[in-house]
């Protein structure tokens, strides 16, 4: 497999207040166009950092809920021909035609885009079933897990421009962390390695996210049986009452050890 750049260096101009100025290379996040396609159909076109692109595609194959359950056979870059065809930006995922064919979403997916539409939401949400009876988390592991994942952002140090999602146990300690400059990528690389380590549903895990607790958030943790979601920023009121709903822990504001729950409603 074909080792892809994730940054880039080029110069720019640094600018003052008092006026004055200075060049000087600058690492830059790369972005690139990622075709997702399930047993030949194309199902997304996302922005994306490259690495990683296999999780990716299976995260986010199940977070949409279009695998259906079926087991993924297989994954591997372009379906048509060679992968360097496609510049190593086409993956198709295989289920061996297990998956009921899939409706693609309209248009393309920025890096920064989650789902669209009251409709959309109510079918990512009404065949979840609320998560099963789990042991109550232990707040002090959760809130040290923005520092924790800090810590490990390689990108981010030298970018300053990606987003990161990790994978935690109930002990704070990180299964899995990914990053990339759309957080919705970040959280579909994470879960993907989970799906393809057989390690879903992730009842014992949390899930940690470095920008703001949207629903697709907790819709996509959800999905992936975590029980509970920690956030950096703060949380949607639909977000809030998704959690809730799922019966997942819910911590937003999560910095230097401290943060504010909103969910499960019974810890309120």
């Amino acid at each position: 497999m074909a080792q892809r750049s994730t940054s880039l260096e080029l110069f720019s101009r640094k600018l003052k207040a008092d006026g004055t100025t200075t060049k000087a290379p600058d690492t830059l996040l790369v972005e690139e166009p990622l075709s997702i396609q399930l047993d030949g159909t194309l199902v997304s076109s996302t922005m994306r950092t490259p690495g990683h692109d296999f999780e990716l595609a299976a995260g986010f194959c199940l977070t949409e809920q279009v695998l259906h359950g079926a087991p993924v056979t297989s994954i591997r870059y372009c379906g048509t021909g060679a992968a360097v065809d496609s510049d190593f930006n086409v993956v198709t995922v295989e289920t061996g035609g297990k998956a009921p064919q899939p409706t693609p979403r309209l248009g393309n997916t920025t890096s920064s885009c989650g789902i669209c539409g009251a409709d959309a939401i109510e079918e990512l949400t009404e065949t979840l079933s609320v998560l099963p009876p789990h042991d109550r988390w232990d707040y002090a592991p959760l809130l040290s897990l923005a520092n924790t994942v800090r810590m490990s952002q390689v990108l981010f140090e030298s970018t300053g421009s990606s987003h990161a999602a990790g994978a935690a146990d109930r002990d704070g300690r990180l299964v899995i962390m990914r990053e990339d400059i759309g957080r919705h990528n970040a959280v579909d690389k994470v879960i993907g390695r989970l799906l393809l380590d057989d390690l879903l549903p992730a009842t014992d895990m949390a899930l940690f996210v470095s920008g703001r607790a949207s629903f697709e958030m907790v819709q996509k943790a959800w999905a992936a049986g975590f029980t509970a979601l920690v956030s950096v920023s703060g949380p949607s009121a639909l977000a809030v009452q998704t959690a809730r709903r799922a019966g997942m822990t819910l911590v937003g504001f999560a910095r230097n050890g401290t943060g504010t729950l909103y969910s499960p409603f019974e810890a309120i």
